[in-house]
C-alpha cells in the first residue's frame, strides 16, 4: 500500500525547507549572494550616487575614483548607479518570465494530469509544438513586430519556458491521481478544486520550487543575451545593455565588461547551486528513514543505556521454551546477527539510528519471521543483511555472520558474490521490480548466466523448469512475455523463481504477499513452504501479518522502533507472549473466526504435507 503524503500547508513546508537550507553550506552561500543582490537592487535609489541615465561628456570612460566608484561608461554615466538600477529591471524581467511560465505550465499540468481527456491531448500537443520552436528566433521575430520592449520579450519567453513546468507537473500528477488517498478524498465529499489544491499540489510543490530556481537563472541569461545584442529598450538600464557597452569599449576600458559579467555570473551560479541544495535537502527529507525529533531523541537516549538494559527485552525466554531450544527440523547455524545497528548521517554531523542492537539467528531449513508495524526497522534489518541500505544509510555497529563470514565488513566486490547466489531476495512489489523494457525470460536467465556460469541454452531450460515448478501453467509463454502482460500473482511467482534460481542458502522475503489478493496469497505461501523444504533454505520472512507467521514460520522476532522486543518459537510467542507490544499486536488480530486449514489445490493430497497445528487465538492462515 502506498504511503499517503502528509498535506502540509505551503508556508510550513517552505519554512521547513528554508531552515534545512541554513544547515547546507552551499545553500547558505547561495541564499546570501541572492539576498545581497536583491537588497542592493531594491535599495538602488538610496545607494546610487548618480542618476543612472544622466550622461556627461566630461566623464566619458572615466576611471574609478571618488566621483565614480566603478568608473563611467561611454556616455559618461555612473557604472555603479547603472549596475544597481539594472538589477531591478533584470531581476524583474526574469521574474516576469518565471511567473508566466508557472501560471501556464503548472495550471495546465495539474488539469491535464488530473482530468486527462481532450485537454490532456490538446495541451500535450501544444507543449510539443512549443518545445519545437527555436526560442531565440521567436524572440527576435517578436522584437521586430512588437518593438524593443523588455517586458513583452520576457512574457513571450515565459510562454516558451512553460513546457518545462507542464511536463514536470503532468508526470507527477499522473503518478498519484489514482492513489488510494485521492479516492478517499473524493469519497469524503471534497471538491476537485480542493483535492487538487490540497493533495495533488503537495506532490508537485517540491520539484516546481527546484525547477523555478533553475528557470530563473536561464531567464536572466537569455535576457542579458538579448540586451547584449542591442535588441532591448535602450532607455532601461540592464546588465545585458551594460555588457554590450563594455564589449564595444573593451580595449579602452576593460573593467566595463567585468562588472555586469560578474553580476550575471554570480546570480546564475547562485541560483543553480541553490536548486541543487534544495534538491539535496528535499530528497534527504523524503528518504525512508525520516524520523521525528521525538523518536530521534528517544533513540539517542536509549543508546546511552547500559548493555544489560539494551538487550534485556530481546532476550526473553518463554516458560515453554528451554534455553537454547531451536526448531527440531532446523540444521546448522546459517546466519547470526549480533548487536546490529543501522544509522543515517545527517548534515549537522549527527546520526539518526533506525536499528539498535538487533540480534537474531537463522538455521538451515528454518523459517524465521521478522514482525513489526511499519517503521519498526524490520526492512532496514533485512536490507542490512543484504548490504543494500538506501543512500546515506550505513551499518553503525554489530556483526552479520553468514556461514562464517561477517557480511558487515565484506567489500562490495565480495558481497556481489554472496547476493543472488548465496542470499536471495523477494520484494513486496512484484510489478515494479520487473523491468518493463525486457522479457521475463531475459531477466530470469541473466542471473543464472552470471552467478552459475550457465550457457544461454542451459539458462533457458533451467528458467522454464523453474517457471513450471512455481506453478505457471504455460512456462514458454510467460518466458517470452513482458511484465505488463502478466498478472500480479504471476509476476510474484516469477520473482520467486528468480530468487531460487541459483539455489541460495538464505532467502529474504519482504512482505511477499502484500500486493496480492487472498487466494493468490495462500498459493504463494504454499509455494514458498514447498521450495523451502525442497531446497532446505533458511528463510527470513519480513511481515506484519501474524496469520502468515502462524502459517509458515518456525521462529519469530518481534521488533518495535528499531529494537527487538521479543523472540522465540512461534508456539511460545502466540501462547505466552511476554512483552506488552507483542500482546498488543496479537490483540489486534480479528477474533471470532475459526482457523483455516492448510490451503490445498485441485489434485493435491493434503496428507503429503501437513502443517504443524498451532494453538492460535483467532488467527487465520
Amino acid at each position: 500500500m502506498t504511503a499517503t503524503p502528509l498535506a502540509l500547508p505551503t508556508t510550513a513546508v517552505k519554512v521547513s525547507l528554508f531552515r534545512r537550507l541554513l544547515t547546507h553550506p552551499t545553500g547558505v552561500v547561495s541564499l546570501l549572494v541572492l539576498f545581497l543582490v536583491a537588497v542592493a537592487s531594491a535599495l538602488a535609489p538610496l545607494l546610487a550616487t548618480h542618476d543612472p541615465n544622466t550622461a556627461s561628456l566630461q566623464d566619458v570612460l572615466a576611471k574609478a575614483g571618488s566621483e565614480h566608484l566603478l568608473g563611467a561608461d561611454s556616455a559618461g554615466r555612473d557604472v555603479l548607479s547603472r549596475l544597481l538600477f539594472a538589477g531591478q529591471f533584470s531581476l524583474a524581467g526574469a521574474l516576469l518570465a518565471l511567473s508566466v511560465a508557472l501560471v501556464i505550465g503548472v495550471t495546465a499540468g495539474l488539469i491535464a494530469g488530473y482530468y486527462g481527456g481532450w485537454f490532456d491531448s490538446a495541451s500535450s500537443w501544444l507543449t510539443g509544438l512549443t518545445m519545437a520552436l527555436p526560442g531565440m528566433v521567436v524572440l527576435l521575430a517578436a522584437r521586430a513586430v512588437l518593438g524593443p520592449s523588455m517586458w513583452l520579450s520576457m512574457m513571450i519567453f515565459g510562454v516558451l519556458l512553460s513546457p518545462a513546468f507542464f511536463r514536470l507537473v503532468y508526470a507527477s500528477v499522473t503518478a498519484v491521481r489514482n492513489e488510494l488517498y485521492v479516492d478517499a478524498a473524493r469519497v469524503s465529499g471534497l471538491s476537485d478544486f480542493r483535492i487538487i489544491g490540497r493533495h495533488i499540489l503537495t506532490v508537485v510543490r517540491a520539484p516546481v520550487i527546484i525547477q523555478s530556481a533553475m528557470v530563473l537563472g536561464i531567464a536572466i541569461a537569455i535576457q542579458a543575451g538579448l540586451e547584449f545584442l542591442g535588441l532591448g529598450d535602450l532607455n532601461i538600464p540592464t546588465w545585458g545593455s551594460m555588457l554590450n557597452d563594455g564589449f564595444i569599449n573593451i580595449f579602452k576600458s576593460p573593467t566595463l565588461v567585468l562588472w555586469p559579467s560578474l553580476m550575471i555570473g554570480l546570480v546564475c551560479i547562485a541560483l543553480t547551486l541553490l536548486a541543487n541544495a534544495m534538491r539535496d535537502e528535499l530528497e534527504r527529507s523524503r528518504g525512508p528513514v525520516k524520523k521525528s525529533r521525538k523518536a530521534a531523541a528517544a533513540a539517542a537516549a536509549a543508546d546511552a543505556e547500559g548493555a544489560a538494559e539494551k538487550r534485556g527485552a530481546a532476550a526473553v525466554v518463554h516458560p515453554d521454551e528451554p534455553a537454547g531450544a531451536e526448531n527440531s527440523n532446523a540444521g546448522e547455524l546459517l546466519l547470526e546477527v549480533t548487536d546490529l545497528g543501522v544509522g543515517y548521517d545527517q548534515p549537522d554531523g549527527s546520526t539518526t539510528h533506525v536499528v539498535n542492537h538487533v540480534g537474531l539467528t537463522v538455521r538451515r531449513g528454518e523459517v524465521h519471521g521478522l514482525v513489526g508495524e511499519s517503521g519498526s526497522g524490520k526492512t532496514q534489518t533485512a536490507f542490512s543483511i543484504l548490504r543494500l541500505l538506501p543512500q546515506g544509510g550505513r551499518i553503525t555497529g554489530g556483526s552479520i555472520f553468514f556461514e562464517g563470514k561477517d557480511l558487515a565488513h565484506l567489500s562490495e566486490k565480495e558481497m556481489t558474490r554472496v547476493r543472488g547466489k548465496r542470499i536471495a531476495y523477494i520484494p513486496q512489489e512484484p510489478m515494479s521490480n520487473l523491468d518493463g523494457a525486457f522479457t521475463i525470460g531475459s531477466q530470469l536467465t541473466e542471473p543464472m548466466r552470471v552467478c552459475l556460469g550457465l550457457s544461454k541454452a542451459e539458462a533457458r531450460n533451467r528458467a522454464l523448469a523453474l517457471l513450471a515448478k512455481v506453478g505457471i501453467p504455460n512456462p514458454e509463454r510467460t518466458f517470452n512475455a513482458y511484465p505488463h502482460q502478466v498478472s500480479g500473482g504471476m509476476a510474484q511467482r516469477v520473482l520467486i523463481a528468480g530468487a531460487v534460481s541459483c539455489e541460495p542458502d538464505l532467502l529474504i522475503a519482504d512482505e511477499p504477499t502484500t500486493a496480492l489478493d487472498v487466494t493468490v496469497q495462500a498459493e504463494v505461501l504454499n509455494l514458498l513452504r514447498e521450495l523451502q523444504d525442497e531446497l532446505n533454505m533458511g528463510v527470513i520472512l519480513v511481515t506484519h501479518n501474524f496469520g502468515v507467521v502462524a502459517d509458515l514460520c518456525d521462529r519469530v522476532t518481534v521488533m518495535q522502533t528499531g529494537r527487538v522486543v521479543e523472540t522465540g518459537p512461534v508456539r511460545a510467542i502466540f501462547n505466552n507472549a511476554q512483552h506488552p507490544y507483542t500482546r498488543q499486536l496479537l490483540d489486534a488480530i480479528l477474533e471470532d473466526t475459526a482457523p483455516r486449514g492448510q490451503y490445498t489445490t485441485a489434485g493435491h493430497n493434503p496428507a503429503e504435507k501437513t502443517a504443524e497445528p498451532k494453538e492460535l487465538k483467532g488467527v487465520t492462515s
